[in-house]
């Protein structure tokens, strides 16, 4: 059982006037999610004596790509959950906290239970922030009259309650103005409730099924925006581009988007709804945002990393991976798990002044939903845009045993394989894999 440090209830969020413990470990990570987890499951295959602290506020650890299937009916939010203690490798200090300040000149990490932790190298993956709020309305609506959400294990629920009770109308799909995590949800979603509508007699005849995104095109992949586009165009969707959801006028159920033209607003439109997936704004975490490890350059906050080596550019004893990190790649579990050994291999390198020999290639994979019995196993190389493949076969074809590698073998795989550092399964049948 891995040991724990928690605030008191009694101990305030942050008092600055209050003498702060300070504790020390060799390795630091912010953030028990699967990048976090993955990555010190593999540190400790590699060194089980190594010192390790996880700063994560949460009880509980989800398989997020599970809430798609929530929202589809397919599971329930409890299949996609388990407790952090069950998933923190025992000889882990899990500090229930959270981080709220870093700094980096002084190789510590303070906390909302007034602890000062020390560190030698620090892996900065908290996750991505959902920005709710950077949707007027939104936070008001969301969760009644037909307003729901896949990005959070509150509403994922609602979603397929919404789509049971839908009896015909507008069914909107949306996609912010930012980069967010699994980019194919919002429309993975869509064509599962189209497959619903479809089930009931005369429920598809009566309603029309949107997709409203600010892009130009269905995916960042041209190969599998092809595959989209024809599959939307086959099952008469609407899509409407460079529409970006501005507001939600819930008692009204009416949605505002700004019309875009070359990323600038130019008009705006009212789209009334009967039901309304929304995707939400996202960015790195605020404590990220306003820190010294954040890049400049970006608006987003992200954690200011080497794409290839992972390690910051500024405080080379810092290293980041997944959502809240700069590398320029979809935002997936599968890219956590391509980038999970590259930063626990280089910041053991690090530790002992050796270069580091290890770079993250961009790889993701975006399992896209297409109906209740087909999926494309979307995987390509993020920094490229290029297709690949782990399998023997062309990967951007609709298909069942995709599906069931989504449904069944995946789960299965995050939790009894990813989080315990175990290797990449493509990596047994590389020499089979399609090429294109």
């Amino acid at each position: 059982m891995s040991s724990t440090l928690q605030a008191s209830e009694n101990t305030p969020a942050l008092d600055d006037d209050k003498p702060r413990k300070t504790v020390h470990y060799p390795i630091v990570i912010i953030g028990g999610g699967a990048a976090g987890i993955t990555t010190a499951s593999l540190l400790l295959k590699q060194n089980p004596s190594l010192g390790i602290a996880i700063i994560e506020p949460s009880e509980n650890h989800y398989y997020q790509p599970g809430w798609t299937l929530t929202g589809g009916g397919v599971f329930q939010v409890e299949d996609t959950v388990r407790p952090q203690q069950k998933v923190i490798p025992k000889t882990v200090t899990w500090i229930v906290e959270r981080a709220t300040e870093f700094k980096p000149e002084q190789n510590a990490v303070l906390t909302t239970g007034n602890l000062q932790v020390e560190y030698d190298g620090l892996i900065v993956c908290p996750g991505i922030q959902i920005d709710w709020h950077l949707i007027k309305g939104l936070k008001e609506a969301i969760g009644k009259n037909g307003v729901t959400s896949n990005y959070s294990p509150q509403y994922a629920p609602y979603t397929w309650e919404s789509i049971r009770n839908f009896s015909g109308g507008n069914a909107l799909f949306t996609y912010p103005n930012t980069p967010i995590k699994c980019g194919g949800a919002p429309q993975k979603i869509m064509y599962m409730a189209d497959d619903y509508f479809r089930s009931q007699t005369g429920l598809r005849d009566r309603s029309d099924v949107m997709f409203l995104t600010p892009s130009t095109r269905m995916f960042g992949v041209e190969a599998y925006a092809k595959v989209l586009g024809k599959v939307a165009k086959e099952r008469e969707i609407k899509v409407k581009f460079a529409h970006n959801l501005k507001e939600i006028k819930g008692e009204q159920q009416e949605a505002i988007f700004e019309i875009l033209e070359n990323d600038s607003p130019v008009d705006e439109v009212s789209i009334p709804y009967n039901f309304i997936h929304v995707a939400p704004p996202q960015s790195a975490p605020d404590f990220i945002k306003r820190s010294p490890l954040a890049d400049p350059k970006s608006p987003y906050g992200w954690v200011d990393i080497h794409p290839g080596t992972l390690q910051h550019k500024r405080y080379p004893n810092i290293f980041s991976l997944g959502d809240a990190s700069s590398a320029p790649t979809s935002k997936t579990a599968a890219a956590v798990r391509k980038q999970a050994p590259v930063v626990a291999q280089n910041l053991l390198s690090f530790f002992n002044s050796r270069p580091l020999a290890l770079e993250y290639d961009g790889y993701t994979c975006c399992p896209l939903i297409t109906g209740y019995d087909k999926a494309v196993m979307a995987e390509f190389d993020g920094y490229n845009c290029q297709p690949t493949s782990s399998f023997p076969l062309n990967p951007t074809k609709e298909r069942w045993v995709m599906w069931l590698m989504k449904k069944h073998a995946l789960p299965w795989i995050y939790w009894n394989r990813m989080l315990t550092g175990r290797p990449f399964e493509g990596e047994y049948i590389k020499p089979l894999r399609w090429r294109g």
